[in-house]
């Protein structure tokens, strides 16, 4: 039996567009995608364009949001370590190759024991779902056993997701390092195995995906990542994700141990750059490896929340969108010290204005205190992205459509489209929620001013989705929808 859900719904088009729709019908199938949608339906004539659509009553589940809710993509997290979440809020004082020596690779040795692995994967799991992350990238330890229970539970939870193993095989601590490239390489052909056996998803393709995952270049040998290459060139489809330019220091080590002019020029050499490939941070990276990263088609996330907190810098997304390059966002579980990708949202609005006020004052400077720019400054800044900031529609863009892109998977999720499917959070802002950072509609107190209870509009609804994405929390996320199957939210109760 299909469902149809009635009511207001936020739908991304691109980095400058989304659509708000206050009375939006969408059919979804029984397997879980998209039949049709029909924009602008007054109640009045509901049954009339369910008629239309051959709907019989007693052929549907028809769900009509209340007051104050709105349906929205899932949001896609493309970058977190699920084995760094016990670690989140702590190790904050250092840079980041001291924070994993003194904080993280002891966090990650742990899930060597594949019995604590199977008691802290189903909350890290949980946490992550119920804060609407309907597609998420996880990295695991570099523990084969470990890693399957990872994508085990994943799988069960009904998460759309990418997990992977990280090859790990230098320059990390005697009890955190893979003895040899064999081994590297011979567990991670054994996950992609294990996770391509597991069953697929109801509308016959598999929701969850392996995902190659060398940790970052330096804690790999020459021979690992030209292994892992030609791991990669024999599976086109197979995703690879790992880091680059997060830190100063870092990008140093990698330029010094390969020889190489660039961080990008270093993954470039070994063939692990192309469409699915899935590069977190990318503070520092030159306009020269945007241009690469956009001719090889890979994609960047964006983890504000960790750059901040690890004192590592603030990414150009601007920059980068102006140069073609893919974006999303990441958590950078434990560098982040959130599960959500509202956090990040928020982050990346902040980042971007910081990088617009610095942009301004270096033209105030160059042009003597005025405010206009000279033409060489301009000529210095192409596009419409670099160094303005980010608007509800871009943050939006990169939390949802943006993020599919990353993940290659925009014909799939990020919007509502026919034939996609239905990854949703079914949201409200109204105060019965509890959330105490959104002033959202009470009728004890809203009606004893004089205001009444207001039905949805574009203007309204577009402060929804602004008070959801600076003020929401997982308090506000009734339901968070898979596949057409609900999997997390407040309201749900397996």
């Amino acid at each position: 039996m299909s469902t149809v859900y009635y009511g207001p719904v936020i739908n991304p088009q691109s980095v400058t567009d989304y659509r708000a729709l206050p009375q939006c019908l969408i059919c979804v199938s029984p397997q879980g995608d998209i039949e049709w949608i029909a924009e602008d339906v007054e109640r009045a004539n509901l049954n009339d364009v369910l008629a239309q659509h051959d709907c019989a009553p007693s052929a549907i589940t028809l769900v009509c949001l209340a007051d104050r809710e709105f349906l929205m993509p899932g949001l896609v997290d493309t970058h977190t370590h699920a084995c760094q979440v016990p670690n989140m809020g702590v190790g904050g004082e250092m840079e980041l190759l001291p924070w994993l020596d003194n904080y993280t690779f002891p966090t990650e040795a742990r899930f060597k024991d594949v019995k604590y692995a199977e008691r802290a994967y189903p909350d890290v799991i949980r946490r992550i779902v119920n804060s609407g992350t309907t597609t998420c990238c996880y990295y695991g330890s570099l523990h084969l056993e470990a890693t399957k229970v990872l994508a085990s539970l994943v799988h069960d939870a009904g998460q759309r997701a990418f997990v992977g193993k990280c090859n790990m095989n230098q320059n990390c601590p005697p009890n955190y390092i893979e003895s040899s490239v064999k081994e590297s390489v011979d567990t991670t052909l054994d996950l992609i195995n294990y996770i391509e056996q597991l069953p697929k998803s109801a509308c016959g393709e598999p929701l969850l995906h392996p995902i190659l995952t060398p940790r970052f270049a330096i804690s790999c040998t020459e021979e690992l990542l030209a292994r892992l290459g030609e791991v990669a060139q024999k599976n086109p489809k197979l995703a690879i994700q790992t880091h680059i330019s997060e830190n100063k220091a870092e990008i140093a080590l990698v330029k010094s141990l390969f020889k190489t002019k660039s961080y990008a020029e270093t993954y470039d050499k070994f063939h692990l750059l192309r469409d699915n490939t899935i590069l977190a941070h990318g503070v520092y990276l030159t306009e020269d490896e945007m241009v690469l990263l956009a001719k090889r088609g890979s994609g960047v996330s964006h983890c504000p929340t960790s750059n901040f907190y690890l004192s590592s810098g603030m990414a150009r997304v601007g920059m980068l969108l102006d140069h073609g390059v893919k974006v999303g966002l990441g958590t950078d579980a434990a560098g982040g010290y959130s599960p959500s990708i509202l956090t990040e949202i928020q982050h990346a609005s902040i980042a971007s204005k910081v990088l617009a006020i610095q942009a301004g004052d270096k033209k105030c400077k160059c042009s003597g205190g005025h405010s206009e720019s000279s033409g060489e400054d301009d000529m210095k800044q192409p596009g419409q992205f670099t160094n303005q900031k980010l608007t509800i529609a871009a943050l939006l863009f990169l939390a949802t459509l943006g993020g599919a892109g990353v993940c290659c998977l925009q014909d799939r999720i990020g919007s509502f489209e026919k034939k996609k499917a239905f990854d949703a959070l079914l949201v409200s802002v109204h105060d019965d929620r509890g959330n105490p950072a959104l002033w959202g509609y009470n009728p004890d107190r809203d009606l004893t001013q004089g205001v009444t209870a207001q039905s949805a509009d574009k203007k309204s609804l577009t402060e929804w989705l602004e008070r959801f994405l600076f003020c929401g929390d997982d308090r506000n996320i009734k339901k968070v929808i898979v596949q057409g199957r609900t999997i997390g939210g407040r309201d749900y109760h397996p």
